[in-house]
């Protein structure tokens, strides 16, 4: 199937809209939905796994070391060649080990006038320790599809963006930081966070949750993406998405149903997380779903997970492509 689709990809949608329109044989349905498809750009799937590949390069993306600062620098960069106005927002954590972190969140934004905004996430940062790995636990790793993998697919919406402007919608990408320099693994909350601090985990997405890089911004909705380029993934509606976002869970499943990928976009309802959307509900008040992949053997986290095994060999470009393209029709579609 994903042979098929990496081929086809950029006319499932045509041949979707035909055959609706065959169905309901209405005219003015035919000339609306062609005059939209002519404007959602094509995602482009060697791109986004290129930029996987890219950010592993740098080494792993580990707070206050060369690699996450290199790693920074060239996302802004990049970001500003896609045409998007970039700021970084820095600031500082401490961490469940009591280490002094100096992070930093990366916004890039397109149509920056714009009052209708729509918000898409991604953390950028890598588990500093392989705390799950069956051989080394204080290891490093590349984070390919942890952290990588969703920062890739908005680099290639970005891409795509500054070639293919939105006319009438601004979009904020929020690349966070510290998401991940959580507790170790089955510490179960045995050191509790300081006042201020809801969870050693999302340290970024905390952050600008209370302090937004613009006075008074918030947007229509927000997607989170998170290990999104795994082989075989698919996924599910995460439970915080649900109650917090309902509306959007359905605008993205059903986008994902029209483009033929209802055995990847399951409709059906698993357990609540915690994620960098959880805040961004929570404390800015954004309605904001995460696309993270589930899997009814092992729950939302497979054995890669933390582990040295989270390397370029986990992603599949294909994946990638389907979720990019599933994004673009959101964002394209939006009234």
């Amino acid at each position: 199937m994903l042979i098929f689709l990496k081929k086809f990809l950029p006319h499932v949608r045509l041949i979707f809209i035909l055959a609706v329109c065959a169905c309901n044989g209405k005219k003015e349905k035919v000339e609306e939905k062609s005059d939209r498809i002519g404007l959602v750009p094509t995602f482009n799937s060697d791109s986004a796994y290129s930029f996987v590949a890219k950010q592993i390069s740098f080494g792993p993306r580990i707070p206050n070391t060369s690699a996450h600062r290199a790693t920074g620098d060239y996302l802004q960069s990049s970001f500003r060649k896609y045409g998007a106005r970039v700021m970084a927002q820095e600031f500082q954590a401490i961490t469940f080990d009591g280490k002094r972190l100096y992070l930093k969140n990366i916004i890039a934004s397109y149509n920056p006038g714009k009052q209708k905004r729509i918000l898409l996430a991604a953390h950028w940062d890598t588990r500093p320790f392989a705390d799950k790995d069956p051989v080394n636990r204080d290891g490093k790793l590349d984070g390919a599809n942890d952290g990588a993998s969703g920062v890739s697919v908005l680099m290639e919406i970005a891409r795509q963006l500054g070639s293919n402007p939105l006319p009438d919608i601004g979009v904020d990408l929020i690349l966070f930081d510290g998401e991940d320099w959580g507790e170790k693994d089955n510490a179960n909350g045995s050191i509790p966070p300081p006042a201020g601090l809801d969870s050693w985990w999302c340290l970024g997405s905390q952050y600008w949750a209370r302090n937004k890089h613009r006075p008074g911004y918030s947007a229509y909705y927000g997607i989170l993406l998170d290990m999104v380029g795994g082989q075989n993934a698919r996924f599910f509606q995460e439970g915080n998405s649900v109650e917090f976002a309902p509306r959007i869970v359905e605008k993205v499943w059903n986008a994902a149903a029209r483009l033929g990928f209802s055995s990847i976009f399951i409709r059906q309802k698993e357990r609540a997380i915690i994620d960098d959307h959880l805040f961004i509900n929570e404390i800015a008040k954004i309605p904001t779903i995460d696309i993270t992949p589930f899997d009814p053997g092992r729950g939302y986290f497979g054995n890669f997970h933390h582990t040295q095994q989270d390397n370029i060999s986990l992603i599949n470009k294909e994946m990638l492509g389907i979720v990019g393209t599933v994004l673009l029709n959101v964002m394209y579609y939006e009234e």
